[in-house]
């Protein structure tokens, strides 16, 4: 976490008009500036900044905030992210509050790292541009491709030279730490010594989100060169390929703007696209898509158009990740381009122009183009058509959210269609898939999943099958709240409210169930309205029997919650040192938990015998059952832990 004196730094050097001016032409206007909205297309700037009250406002679309709100929305930055870029842009050091010794090294890693390849980065654009093998190798390769000036420079791409040291002797001349070198992938040791490791090659940069480097592409230049057409880097502390989008730090803002993200293969399909004017073009590096980069394109629109080689390699490389895609709730398409061509040859061919028009036209629903291509293959075999069925019915599952109901209902009528099979029984088929990953899911996760969090407290050895009291674990949690309000129900909070008011507050929607609790909750609560002091000892001199009974049980001290939690976690304070409200706060959200398990199993039992109509329903109700349970374990970790 930043500090809280160095939130402050940042708020206070912050200059709104510099943030915004980065991003939007202002112009001045009486005591504040004015330009074109960069949040919706406008002819007439209707965008207006406030230095004097450091806001922004557009009276067009009604986009507002302030600086860090800005970066965000515009950006796409999360909150620390944003922080961390106007710190870099005003020299502010960013310091951490509880940084560990490790998480203090892995930082200073990173900023090497990061410091390494920036200046390779500029190393091998020097080469490119200032040498005499730059201009006749690297320059003439391009140009004969068709790139340049601008977006050469536009995406910081270099060369790096054939000789084998040159990069690994300015990287040791400059002082960077060798041991970092492999790290990199830009160097390795042989025989004792650094040698380059992109030699006589182009160098694509890598960028993240918020334009650091964090890897290269290097491609092969000679024809009759052996080795591999491309070289990566390999991943380290900075860089994880399946979190990143090469071309992202260029194409987030127009893939904003136009709403639609266009994925090609490799790094020249992103360059050229661009080139083209076309610039909402990422790439995936011609690996499978993986969930942080569908992700990381959910951040910036809902439309994903694939746009691979036609041939067949072409279309089962589209093909991939199809399905995570959908469970995101991406809008996916596929483009297909013709003729062996792949986007960087095709846009060279036709012009941006047409390239945008065949894009448009071209377009073809992922999964009715999947079912299509599937179909040919099946032919009038009746084993793989029912193979098929159940793969597009395990598809269609992936598209689970409430609101893409319709978007849902449509494709399994297209579907059922094509497939010429009753469309009530794809629908059946679907929901029996949904069914099936629920079940799968609440396997995986349960008590298991959270263990360390949710530990199970079963009945101590001292009890027998004939002692009733605490046998029953499905209340376990539920007599551990009784016990609670009688241990510290008198106590007084900050807003001079007792603590056996606040639970019950709490415990307005989620009632007590066994008719013991209940009634020994009562006697409670008729002594405190008596005046007499209701605690583990008074009541244990209770008129009623039964009450003496179960208090004397709810604090014998094996059954003493409070102290199996100290055993399961590892948490070794004693429960006397432990403030009392961090107790009652874990007991009210563990019994809650318990009612919330209780919920999703029945509703669990309604969804089996559901009627289709109403399949739906209770699966959007168990989704926020689900929501509730991850809430509560989450919260329930963060106040053990705390």
């Amino acid at each position: 976490m930043i500090t809280a004196q160095t939130i402050q730094q940042i708020t206070n050097r912050i200059d709104i008009i510099d943030v915004v001016g980065e991003f939007v032409k202002l112009k001045k206007r009486g005591t504040n500036y004015i330009g074109n909205c960069p949040f919706h297309n406008e002819k007439s700037p209707s965008f207006t900044v406030s230095p004097a009250k450091e806001i922004y406002k557009c009276f067009g679309c009604g986009k507002s905030g302030n600086s860090i709100t800005f970066l965000m929305e515009h950006e796409k930055y999360s909150y620390v992210e944003s922080l961390r870029w106007l710190a870099a842009r005003y020299n502010i050091e960013v310091e951490e509050t509880e940084s560990s010794p490790a998480q203090k090294i892995a930082q200073q890693v990173a900023d090497s790292l990061y410091a390494i390849n920036h200046f390779a980065m500029e190393f091998f654009m020097k080469q490119y541009w200032e040498t005499e093998s730059g201009e006749t190798i690297a320059q003439s390769y391009m140009q004969h491709r068709g790139f340049l000036r601008p977006i050469v420079e536009k995406f910081k791409i270099g060369y790096n030279p054939s000789e084998k040291d040159s990069l690994a002797k300015a990287l040791i001349q400059n002082q960077f730490n060798p041991e970092l070198f492999a790290k990199t992938g830009l160097v390795v040791e042989r025989n004792g010594e650094w040698q380059d490791n992109y030699r006589d090659r182009i160098i694509f940069p890598i960028h993240n989100t918020t334009g650091k480097v964090i890897g290269f592409g290097a491609r092969q230049i000679a024809k009759n060169d052996k080795s591999p057409k491309y070289i990566n880097s390999p991943e380290n502390d900075i860089y994880v390929k399946s979190k990143v989008l090469y071309g992202s730090y260029f194409a987030r803002t127009s893939i904003d703007k136009l709403n639609e993200c266009l994925l090609v293969e490799g790094y020249t399909d992103v360059v050229s696209l661009h080139q083209a004017g076309i610039e909402n073009v990422v790439a995936s590096g011609g690996t499978s898509l993986t969930i942080d980069q569908l992700r990381l394109i959910k951040k910036y629109t809902q439309n994903l158009t694939i746009i691979y080689d036609g041939d067949a390699a072409g279309v089962k490389a589209a093909l991939r990740g199809l399905d995570m895609a959908l469970e995101e709730g991406l809008n996916v398409q596929l483009v297909l381009i013709p003729d062996k061509e792949d986007p960087d040859s095709y846009v060279n061919k036709v012009g941006p122009d047409a390239f945008r028009d065949f894009v448009a036209s071209a377009k073809k629903d992922f999964i009715l183009f999947q079912l299509e291509v599937q179909l040919k293959e099946v032919g009038n075999d009746l084993n793989k058509k029912n193979t098929l069925v159940n793969q597009i019915a395990e598809t269609l599952s992936k598209i689970n959210k409430p609101e893409d109901f319709t978007k849902l209902q449509e494709y399994v009528k297209k579907c059922s269609s094509l497939l010429r099979i009753d469309e009530t029984g794809l629908t059946q088929l679907v929901n029996k898939f949904k069914r099936d990953k629920i079940v799968k899911e609440e396997k995986k996760m349960s008590y298991d999943e959270a263990a360390i969090l949710m530990p199970s407290f079963p009945p101590s050895q001292n009890e027998t099958d004939d002692n009733d009291l605490l046998i029953d674990r499905d209340l376990t949690h539920e007599k551990n709240l009784v016990r609670v309000v009688i241990e510290f129900g008198n106590e007084v909070l900050e807003d001079g409210r007792k603590v056996s008011t606040w639970i019950w507050d709490e415990m307005e929607s989620f009632p007590l169930e066994n008719p013991d609790m209940i009634h020994l909750m009562q006697a409670y609560k008729n002594w405190q309205e008596e005046g007499k002091m209701p605690n583990g000892k008074t009541l244990q001199y209770h008129e009623d029997e039964n009450v003496q009974k179960w208090v004397l049980a709810l604090f014998a001290p094996e059954h003493e919650l409070s102290q199996r939690w100290d055993e399961k976690l590892g948490i070794k304070k004693k429960v006397e040192e432990k403030n009392f409200l961090v107790e009652v706060e874990i007991s009210l959200m563990y019994f809650k938990l318990r009612k919330v398990k209780k919920m999703i199993e029945q509703n669990q039992m309604d969804l089996e015998n559901a009627k289709p109509a109403d399949e739906l329903h209770l699966l959007q109700i168990h989704k926020h059952l689900k929501q509730v349970e991850r809430d509560l374990t989450q919260n329930i970790g963060t106040v053990i832990f705390k």
